[in-house]
């Protein structure tokens, strides 16, 4: 099992990202429906935007970070 996710996950941002984005996206609605008490629908909205637009600097930073280094 160890070996089959050491080979999904090894080396590629994209990956890498998506596996952040859904952990963010999970935290992030639990906190918002928690602290505001806003419905599910809304709390699952605001969890998916921020870290979408999150997820997509990640994805720059990742690469630039590798590409410098190497």
């Amino acid at each position: 099992m160890t070996r089959l996710i050491k080979s999904f996950l090894s080396g590629n941002s994209l990956v890498f990202t998506l596996v952040f984005s859904v952990g963010h996206v999970m935290i992030a609605a639990s906190v918002v429906y928690i602290i505001t008490g806003a419905t599910l629908f809304e709390s699952g909205l605001v969890a998916l935007i921020e870290p979408s637009i999150n997820a997509v600097w990640l994805y720059i930073l990742h690469n630039l970070w590798k590409r410098y280094n190497e």
